[in-house]
């Protein structure tokens, strides 16, 4: 094995420039030079599946990472699947911000947008996130 991430494809994944702006500012501010974005599905949420993003160091053997404008964004290999030509965008508003992603392989979400089912979708639903 070695420490290189399996692929580099920026079809993957893809960002705005201003969510990019977003993340490289908020890794400025905790120092977090040596982090990538790490993106990915879990079980859980209303509809059966729920995005996460962490700041993360290290890059597993198995992961991809695409590479968007010097920030680094880290997808595993099981929530890759999920994420395929998925693109994520900042939206700031009057009733407040946060990161939105709009995933063509969703094919049905929440209305919180946090969650949502793909077609081979196997995880169950559980409570939606607004309560």
């Amino acid at each position: 094995m070695t420490d290189q991430p399996a692929s580099t494809s920026t079809s993957a994944l893809s960002m705005t420039p201003l969510a990019v702006q977003k993340i490289k500012g908020l890794m400025a501010e905790k120092n977090l030079t040596a982090h990538g974005l790490r993106v990915f599905v879990a079980g859980g949420g209303c509809s059966g599946l729920q995005y996460g993003m962490a700041f993360e160091e290290t890059v597993q053997p198995s992961d991809t990472v695409v590479e968007i404008d010097g920030l680094r964004l880290i997808i595993d290999e099981g929530s890759l699947p999920c994420l395929l030509g998925a693109h994520i965008d900042f939206i700031d508003s009057l009733m407040g911000g946060g990161f939105r992603i709009d995933n063509p392989n969703a094919v049905t979400t929440c209305g919180c947008g946090q969650s949502f089912r793909t077609k081979n979708s196997r995880a169950q639903a559980g409570s939606c996130c607004n309560g």
